[in-house]
């Protein structure tokens, strides 16, 4: 994709999302960066390079008109765009009497309803340039963890992805799981007992799907730490 391009990306403002709204403003991308942390959002989006190369919109994904806003402060700033990275989410303990009922809700609207919607939001633009969607998955979407109803989550991410590149199979869109091991982020509440991944890492798996050819979509990337045994 060439220099300038835009990309969106929820979940923004710490981890994954942060890593790669760094690593896509290394390679030229300009950034529209969502989270409901305005002040960490914001405070990202300078350092990138200011109203110029990223703006900050505070969203709530879980909420269809934010989305909608996203993207039309997006096509404001930038006329156009190119990418959108689906990345907002978080995760529970496990065990089927862990958490709260709260909790469980917000965790499946975030993680697949806000997911579904952003990509929806997208969808329109991303047609006008063959773009690319990116949802991010994770290891524990594609194997049952024990009383884990964020691995149900993910299964259905994954599920959503396969679904949105069928549908969007003649239109030039190309779309990508980013499906991840254990990674250091402030997602856990403690740090993890093997080396895990590093957010860079997985950002370096978005750069690598979004870097090559248009005829090829690399439709998913799961990565793991060496010492994760599962």
């Amino acid at each position: 994709m060439a220099s300038d391009d835009v990309l969106i990306i929820t979940g923004a403002s710490t981890g994954i999302g942060a890593a790669t709204a760094r690593a896509a403003s290394r390679a030229g991308y300009r950034l529209v960066l969502a989270a409901r942390s305005a002040d960490k959002l914001e405070a990202l989006a300078q350092e990138l390079g200011g109203d110029e190369r990223a703006r900050a919109v505070a969203t709530d994904v879980t909420d269809w008109e934010a989305n909608e806003a996203l993207v039309a402060a997006a096509i404001e700033a930038f006329g156009r765009v190119d990418a959108v990275f689906a990345n907002a989410g978080f995760g529970a303990s496990r065990g089927w009497l862990e958490e709260t009922p709260d909790h469980w809700r917000d965790m499946v609207l975030t993680n697949v309803l806000g997911a579904a919607y952003t990509v929806r939001a997208a969808i329109p633009a991303l047609k006008e340039t063959k773009g690319h969607v990116f949802l991010t998955g994770s290891v524990a979407g594609r194997r049952a963890l024990p009383g884990s109803l964020y691995s149900a989550t993910k299964h259905a991410v994954h599920a959503m992805g396969e679904a949105i590149r069928a549908d969007l199979n003649d239109t030039g869109i190309r779309t990508t799981i980013i499906a991840p091991g254990m990674v250091e982020t402030p997602f856990f509440d403690s740090k993890p007992s093997i080396e895990a991944l590093q957010p860079e890492d997985v950002a370096a798996a978005v750069m690598y799907a979004i870097a090559q050819p248009r005829r090829v979509d690399v439709n998913e990337v799961l990565l793991r730490p060496t010492a994760q045994p599962g």
